[in-house]
């Protein structure tokens, strides 16, 4: 069984919360790879103070910036004042300036407390995390500044939502009219050429069978390439889910409010679904499937999450 290297540990969260991957070995810097979501801030430090062993945290990557896997930034930031931050150089200006839009969180409806950022993660380039050189790799797609990590003595692939054991995440660029299935098909193929021994993605459990992975990924991908809609609906249900894995329970008044105030609820019904009605019977129609997927459970006026 291929093993991860020595003082590497990877804190497996749930959907609302991208993994981290905490670099504890030696006397070297201590590092984190992605922060989670900011509502479990708190679990976020407890986790990484446990893996620390109460070392100080010396180093804080980031993959991409949605706010699944930076939310916890800002409190690490706050609890260790000489923490340094290195984000990929795409979004280095939208974090400098603040710009919300840019880094999608006013776009989903979701939050993200302010950081800084220290430096970046150029692609071609390489980073020391635990005493070995990963190599930093462009991975657009999912997002178009994302970057995965590959070292490649031990075979490890950090691949963020780059690939899961059963999929990728939500391809965000085509929600807003840009074409970027073709990227999300050149990373798996970039993947498929480092030939991994063991995955740590984004979300979900490590995983040694890429290939069965990349497998999955392809079907999906396939799937989505041939019907848009799929991919569309798919994206609405999951920004849905995400915000009810937050809230756990919410009026089905202030939800139909949120979807009504969230750009890419708009964006996607014009684009795809205005000729079947309007946004707010369609919003509810995605509740509906939610609650038939078991996903969410009505109570009263009031919907839960599953």
């Amino acid at each position: 069984m291929h093993k991860l290297p020595p003082g590497v540990q990877v804190l497996e969260r749930g959907w609302l919360s991208a993994n981290g991957i905490v670099f504890a070995s030696g006397d070297g810097p201590t590092a984190l790879v992605d922060s989670g979501y900011c509502s479990h801030a708190e679990q976020t430090l407890a986790l990484v103070h446990g893996a620390l062993g109460g070392r100080p945290l010396d180093l804080l990557v980031n993959t991409h910036l949605h706010s699944d896997h930076c939310g916890g930034n800002a409190a690490l930031q706050r609890r260790y004042p000489a923490l340094r931050t290195l984000v990929p150089p795409g979004d280095a200006q939208a974090v400098r300036d603040w710009d919300e839009q840019a880094l999608s969180y006013a776009a989903t409806g979701q939050a993200c407390p302010r950081f800084r950022c220290d430096g970046v993660l150029p692609p071609g380039g390489r980073i020391a995390l635990g005493g070995r050189p990963w190599q930093i790799h462009a991975a657009p797609g999912h997002d178009p500044h994302a970057v995965l990590l590959f070292e490649p003595q031990s075979r490890v692939l950090l691949s963020a939502d780059a690939l899961w054991q059963t999929g990728f995440g939500v391809v965000f660029p085509e929600l807003e009219g840009e074409h970027a299935f073709a990227e999300v098909a050149a990373t798996l193929d970039l993947i498929e050429s480092l030939a991994p021994a063991l995955v740590v993605p984004g979300h979900g459990p490590v995983f040694t069978d890429a290939d069965a992975a990349l497998a999955a990924a392809r079907r999906r991908l396939d799937g989505f390439v041939r019907d848009p809609l799929r991919h569309a609906t798919h994206a609405a249900k999951v920004l849905l889910k995400f915000k009810l894995l937050e809230w756990q329970r919410v009026a089905l008044s202030d939800l139909r409010a949120w979807v009504a105030h969230t750009p890419y609820f708009t964006t996607l019904h014009a684009t795809h679904f205005a000729a079947a009605g309007d946004l707010q019977p369609w919003a509810d129609a995605l509740v509906d499937e939610l609650v038939r997927a078991g996903a969410a459970q009505r109570a009263g006026d009031e919907l839960l999450n599953r």
